[in-house]
């Protein structure tokens, strides 16, 4: 069964398509619908009236699909779910979506065009072209017939809430840099350094990808596919997190359960909380790297509790009774040094979980500046909102993503997501983490945590994407100092993409031939690719 990733909004706040169009399929159909649109037209309302049920039963009726054409030569069987007006629209669409002008100026063009012809024929003209083209419906009922006419035709939806706030930028940088800094740091940055930052970067030095840049603050800098959510307040992530929620009962009414709901950390929680998360990861895995004498991370080394004791006795770390006692093992050793599920229990105190031995000074360091009580609170909020969505999600039976986001807040929203997964995906994969593939660590992380799902034994479920902030990466690693962390090429995109989809193929195919479940392991190859589709129908699990 194919996804189609499927918006609803109440105004299309931007166009979607930022890349020129260089497929000609389009082109080809138009062409050929010069000659036989009558015919291709007839055709389309026999298969419709030929599909027409009535009752209880037919919803349950499961379609019949045509063989899987991977060439997509055959402009007719590719569109046989369109109409012959919805191909023309698309064509059209896709046309001005080419041009680069319109797309990165697309809020002022449309803002003049509300203007000029009013506000009433600006959404008449919208809903024939761009909104009609990637938009569902307005609300939760207008998407049914939609989803019903598209899973006749074997397309399954991710629901997809696109609405964004009209902020200009300069109202989009005062909010994200007011909400990226804590407490202490808006008081005395110099008494923040003096708090924290100085013992923390003993372990793995200076990381500024990890601070807020003004020149960064708005973070739809170069982005043009991908929605933002800039913090206001408390009561505005609530609202976040009751819109996620119809969503989840959005897809189970109109899906059957066979559905998906995608969304985005930075919308349930302050983003401050998110950047401190990360950096304190990065600086772990640092020390978990020189733990283990540059030999990569500890889930992979079997270390016991005992040989990791016996390693910091030697580095003259005595205290380090309650850091031990935290440690998450299991019968092969050790899987992380701090006790990660922690950070899903709405009753801990997050400052208090991250003091580690430094291995360079001989002592244990704190990785966290000390958290004001308002920001602790600030993080078991955004943790309640995401245990509430999960287990809404999963009393549904809808698959829930977690959105993946700039690599200076997905440290925090991958471990987050892996630590929903042990909790939730006990049965089945119901929690889905991102991983972008135009990041050179990808493979890697997808490595480490497809162990980490073997070790503690839950369902692993991985949404593979190429990205979407590689621009945005590139300038602001340029800018501030740190290493570029994106792949070179389009090229190499490519080769990590397949590599990291044949790294989870392989291990599902080891679990088939063990006998055991394969659905263990959910991947959800997400990418408009033609060539990356093709490789990965033609992979043998």
């Amino acid at each position: 069964m194919a996804f189609l990733k499927i918006s609803t909004s109440r105004k299309c706040s931007q166009i979607l398509l930022q890349e020129p169009f260089r497929n000609d399929v389009y082109a080809r159909l138009v062409r050929s619908l010069t000659s036989n649109a009558n015919g291709l037209a007839e055709q389309h309302q026999q298969r419709r009236n030929s599909s027409v049920v009535s009752g209880p039963s037919a919803i349950d009726t499961k379609p019949k699909f045509d063989p899987l054409d991977t060439s997509f030569a055959n402009p007719e069987a590719t569109f046989k779910s369109k109409t012959t007006w919805e191909i023309f629209r698309a064509y059209i669409v896709y046309q001005l979506c080419s041009s680069s002008y319109l797309v990165e100026n697309n809020m002022k063009l449309m803002k003049l065009c509300k203007a000029v012809f009013g506000e009433k024929l600006f959404t008449v003209m919208m809903k024939m072209t761009f909104y009609g083209h990637f938009v569902a419906g307005e609300d939760q009922y207008r998407i049914v017939p939609t989803l019903k006419r598209l899973r006749s035709f074997g397309v399954k939806p991710i629901l997809d809430y696109s609405v964004e706030e009209d902020l200009s930028q300069e109202e989009a940088e005062k909010r994200e840099v007011e909400s990226s800094m804590s407490e202490i740091e808006k008081r005395d940055q110099d008494a923040a350094q003096k708090e924290g930052s100085v013992s923390a970067e003993t372990v793995g030095g200076s990381l500024p990808q990890y601070h807020v840049d003004k020149q960064f603050a708005d973070r739809r800098y170069k982005v043009q596919s991908a929605r933002t959510y800039f913090y206001l307040n408390e009561a505005t992530c609530e609202r976040n997190m009751e819109v996620f929620t119809n969503c989840l009962h959005a897809v189970a009414g109109a899906t059957y359960g066979t559905g998906i709901t995608a969304i985005k950390l930075t919308a349930l929680g302050r983003p401050q909380l998110l950047l401190q998360l990360s950096e304190v990861i990065m600086r772990a895995r640092t020390l978990a790297s020189e733990i283990m004498g540059g030999k990569g991370n500890v889930i992979g080394q079997h270390l016991t509790l005992e040989e990791l004791d016996k390693r910091l006795f030697q580095a003259g770390i005595k205290d380090t009774k309650k850091f031990l006692e935290k440690v998450t093992k299991d019968s092969q050793g050790v899987i992380h040094l701090f006790p990660w599920s922690g950070l899903l229990d709405e009753n801990s105190e997050l400052s208090d979980s991250f003091r580690v031995p430094c291995l360079k000074e001989g002592r244990m360091v704190r990785l966290l500046s000390q958290l004001s009580k308002k920001e602790e609170e600030m993080f078991r909020n955004m943790v309640h909102r995401l245990n509430t969505l999960v287990q809404t999600a999963k009393d549904l039976d809808v698959r829930i993503m977690i959105d993946a986001e700039q690599t200076y807040f997905q440290p925090a929203i991958s471990r987050l997501t892996l630590e929903l997964m042990q909790k939730y995906n006990t049965e089945k994969a119901i929690v889905f983490n991102t991983y972008q593939c135009y990041l050179k660590e990808t493979l890697n992380e997808v490595k480490t945590d497809l162990n980490q799902a073997k070790r503690q034994k839950f369902f692993f479920g991985a949404k593979l994407v190429r990205g979407a902030y590689i621009d945005q990466e590139r300038a602001r690693a340029a800018a501030l100092g740190y290493a570029d962390p994106t792949n070179p090429s389009y090229e190499a995109t490519t080769e990590t993409y397949h590599q990291t989809l044949t790294e989870c193929l392989t291990r599902i195919k080891v679990l088939k031939d063990q006998g055991d479940d394969c659905s263990k392991i959910g991947i959800m190859v997400a990418s408009h690719n033609e060539d990356t589709v093709r490789f990965a129908l033609s992979q043998d699990t």
